[in-house]
């Protein structure tokens, strides 16, 4: 059942999709040659809680860590430690808070030094799919719109879109409905109305759209060895249109 936010409670959103911006934006200035992913996770949790906000992620379903930091071939899930950054790398964050019994959430992309013209252009389409998403997010229109946004955006480019892991409606729970499918045709499922806040986050990979979990039970990775690229920001459906809320631009 899809919990629809007051004025209220988006509000409150807000101010935990600040606390996301803000820590994506600090891990985003700390990537470097070298750097550990387990560094960038310490960073996140340093400034969620300066806020006085919880890492979502932090003993969710016992993950281990406030992040995850998922690179080159690794989808999502990724659990930061000693692993070190190196030239060429793509890695991708994905960072959850909650914050006055709200939850924000949002990942993106970064490169590591030099990346290659494939790496590049995955960010790129990757990312503008998001945007393509958020677009289509009006009042009247269908939730598989966004769906097919994406992967028609995506395809455009031969990238494939991830279809085991999808994006989701979020608020006092992390997790909520509607699922948000990157793929699929339009003009199906739930109509959006306003007070609708959902976590888009198309994970798009160079090869195959197919996956697999590592030993670990948490990092999912290309089952053919691609790249793979992620981005996601929290959106509410307002009365004048989608307003980005873990955008560091937002008021």
């Amino acid at each position: 059942m899809i919990k629809f936010k007051s004025t209220r409670e988006i509000q409150l959103m807000k101010e935990s999709g600040k606390v996301v911006a803000e820590a994506l934006h600090e891990m985003g200035r700390a990537i470097d040659i070298g750097v550990t992913t387990g560094k960038l996770d310490k960073i996140a949790e340093k400034c969620i809680r300066k806020h006085g906000g919880e890492p979502a992620f932090l003993g969710y379903h016992n993950f281990p860590a406030s992040i995850c930091a998922s690179i080159n071939n690794e989808v999502v899930h990724g659990i930061p430690g000693l692993r070190r950054l190196q030239e060429g790398d793509i890695i991708s964050i994905d960072v959850g808070v909650r914050l006055n019994g709200y939850y924000g959430d949002a990942a993106a992309t970064f490169s590591v030094g030099r990346i290659s013209e494939e790496a590049r252009k995955l960010i790129d389409v990757t990312r503008n799919s998001l945007y393509k998403a958020i677009e289509a997010m009006q009042s009247g229109k269908r939730l598989s719109d966004l769906s097919y946004a994406v992967q028609s955006y995506v395809e455009s480019y031969s990238f494939s879109v991830v279809r085991s892991y999808v994006g989701h409606g979020i608020g006092e729970d992390m997790h909520e409905d509607p699922q948000v499918p990157n793929f699929g045709p339009p003009g199906r499922g739930p109509l959006l109305q306003p007070g609708i806040v959902l976590a888009i986050e198309p994970m798009v990979n160079s090869g195959s759209w197919e996956v697999e979990v590592m030993n670990d039970q948490w990092t999912v990775v290309t089952s053919d060895g691609s790249l793979s690229a992620h981005f996601e920001h929290t959106v509410a459906l307002g009365e004048n249109g989608p307003e980005v809320l873990t955008s560091p631009q937002q008021s």
